[in-house]
């Protein structure tokens, strides 16, 4: 695991196409953004082991 120390505003790049950006830090909560292409599933840990688990029962849900 590679773990990094960032400030809001700034960005760290996985393999030249998703960009995960550090929004605020208020106290022991951080809130981050994900920018990836839409053929690129970004989920929740507990949601992608919900769909892992289940796969028949999760419904396709495509953001915006």
């Amino acid at each position: 695991m590679l773990v990094l120390s960032r400030k809001p505003g700034d960005e760290i790049v996985i393999d030249g196409n998703i960009r995960v950006t550090v929004v605020s830090v208020k106290g022991d909560r951080v809130r981050v953004g994900v920018n990836a292409p839409s053929t690129v599933s970004v989920d929740r840990a507990e949601v992608h082991e919900r769909k892992t688990a289940n796969p028949s029962q999760t419904p396709l849900v495509k953001s915006a």
